[in-house]
């Protein structure tokens, strides 16, 4: 059942990732969504880690590319290659022609190569050329973002944003977890064997698809699915639930956000083994679908308001069904 195998992915990062439960779940989310992640946290927080666990637990390949400043967008696609013995030209894969890819601190690199990126993301094709070639089925970008040094960083487009499904924030673990960390670490130095599943302890991209068509079938009651329409309007005009909120926002969310935030609540409901949409479903899965996708005023900034109060600020204001 795709539900057993899905619980049992999610049982072997737990067993490698420690302290970041948020991480991990939202991970599932975005796997069962079909959607790829930003993640920001500071450095050592298992962002790196956290993606190649989760390849390692399914049938598929992963490619890490740390992103630079001198990064060329062939660096991602792929190249056509010369071939003297016979005069042709052959197109040699890059990077992205992979099932998971992890792009590591994705705003070192500059404009061209993040346009690249956007295609493969949004449109699920490479075009080099005059060729247009086709990505994996499955296909899942997890992007990082150090929020510590920006100095020689190029801020992500707008429309690069928005076509990432989730943007999570990662804080450090709490001293208890931290302690299992450290356990951890020494077992694994310890042990000669290595993380890796076997082929038999993989679940299938059959069993994943299965799994995407058991969450589009979760159901969600018309009032709820106007609830969270409401939710994501107001993003657009929040004044009508006070004047702060109007004075906070310069841009709202795209119905793009109304698609990622009904996706990621019926895979919320799912994972927790429900074949119904809560309305704390879409609750906790509203911030990090949010969070990139609205522009918060200059007064906003002024007085100190972040993203997430306002988000937090609008759902309390909100009558729940």
């Amino acid at each position: 059942m795709p539900q057993h195998a899905i619980q049992q992915l999610k049982s072997y990062i737990n067993k490698h990732i420690i302290g970041q439960q948020g991480l991990v779940d939202r991970l599932l989310i975005a796997l069962l969504a079909d959607g790829h992640l930003l993640v920001e946290g500071a450095p050592g927080l298992a962002k790196t880690r956290a993606i190649k666990i989760l390849s390692e637990g399914i049938e598929g390949n992963f490619q890490r590319v740390q992103f630079t400043p001198d990064l060329l967008p062939a660096d991602l696609t792929g190249t056509e290659i010369y071939r003297p013995q016979d005069g042709s030209f052959k197109f040699q894969q890059g990077p992205l022609f992979h099932n998971l890819v992890l792009a590591d601190e994705i705003n070192r690199a500059p404009a061209k190569v993040q346009s690249a990126l956007l295609e493969a993301m949004a449109e699920r094709t490479i075009t080099v050329g005059s060729n247009t070639y086709t990505l994996p089925e499955l296909f899942l970008v997890m992007a990082t973002q150090n929020p510590i040094e920006q100095e020689g960083t190029y801020p992500l487009p707008e429309a690069q944003l928005d076509r990432f499904l989730l943007h999570v924030f990662v804080d450090y673990p709490d001293a208890k977890a931290e302690k299992a960390i450290l356990a951890l670490n020494r077992d694994e130095a310890k042990s000669s064997t290595t993380n890796s599943t076997t082929a038999d302890e993989q679940i299938s991209q059959a069993e994943l698809f299965n799994a995407r068509q058991q969450v589009l079938n979760v159901y969600m009651a018309d009032n709820l699915e106007d609830y969270l329409l409401h939710i994501v309007k107001t993003t657009r005009k929040p004044d009508v639930y006070g004047e702060d909120l109007g004075n906070w926002i310069e841009y709202g969310a795209s119905p793009r956000a109304s698609i990622a935030l009904d996706r990621c609540a019926r895979a919320h409901a799912w994972l927790a083994g429900r074949d119904f949409v809560a309305p704390e479903d879409i609750q906790e899965m509203a911030a990090d679908v949010l969070r990139h996708r609205i522009i918060l005023s200059f007064e906003a900034e002024a007085e100190g308001i972040n993203k997430d109060t306002f988000i937090d600020t609008l759902l309390s204001r909100i009558a729940v069904p």
